[in-house]
């Protein structure tokens, strides 16, 4: 072999072995980055793509989180829509103790024709919005204490308080305060009722636009045309 032809053949084996050192250097490089990945803790993992701090705290202890939640909670009293399975009955407040007068207590209910007026929430009306309701209505205290109308001297009906002790004798004191009216015709002790009846609506009507008042029946119902009917056909007859 001339020397031409041995500085060739030196030259191709200097370039492959080259060429072989360059490639396991690139395999090398790859097996240690693939081990590294696999060792990598779970930390190291999300510091690498997560910079907020706080998120990364949050994730920290998110398993923790869910296993205290399980551990106290129930997911069969999780509800998609509580709507749906909700009482949808408005919240009603507890009516208050009713106070019944001794005036009307002593009257036998088939001999009386009775209203009773409240706010429907039961609150408290006080002595000022009372006591200029009444007199512009043109009720007056009488001997024993109780509101009551009359035309051409003549009872045409009385008014006691649903609050204990039931009378206005103490309606121009500030403390004075009441849940609301009783309206009563005793028909043994009046002679026209019918007539007294249509004064005591009138009356009460005034009462309810003065007061912002409702108006229901001796058993807490409230008062409908008909039930004015059939008490006007009753005491026609």
């Amino acid at each position: 072999m001339d020397a031409s032809a041995l500085r060739w053949t030196l030259a191709m084996i200097g370039i492959v072995l080259l060429v072989g050192i360059y490639l396991h250097g690139l395999y090398q490089n790859r097996q240690r980055k693939r081990i590294a990945m696999e060792t990598l803790i779970r930390e190291e993992v999300d510091s690498a793509f997560i910079e907020d701090e706080e998120l990364r705290t949050e994730l920290d202890h998110l398993s923790q989180i869910m296993t205290e939640t399980d551990e106290r909670e129930s997911y069969d009293g999780i509800h998609i829509n509580p709507a749906i399975e909700a009482d949808l009955t408005p919240f009603k407040v507890p009516p208050p103790e009713w106070f019944v007068a001794d005036i009307l207590a002593s009257v036998a209910p088939e001999h009386l024709v009775n209203y009773l007026l409240y706010h429907t929430d039961y609150h408290l009306m006080t002595s000022e919005v009372v006591e200029s309701a009444l007199h512009l209505v043109g009720l007056v205290v009488n001997e024993a204490g109780y509101m009551e109308y009359r035309q051409a001297e003549e009872l045409r009906f009385t008014m006691t308080s649903l609050s204990a002790p039931g009378h206005f004798i103490d309606i121009g004191n500030a403390e004075f305060s009441t849940q609301g009216f009783n309206c009563f015709i005793d028909l043994q002790a009046n002679s026209d009722s019918g007539a007294s009846y249509e004064i005591m609506l009138k009356k009460i009507d005034e009462l309810v636009r003065l007061l912002n008042v409702k108006v229901y029946q001796p058993n807490h119902d409230l008062l409908t045309i008909i039930d004015v009917t059939q008490t006007r056909s009753k005491l026609l007859s």
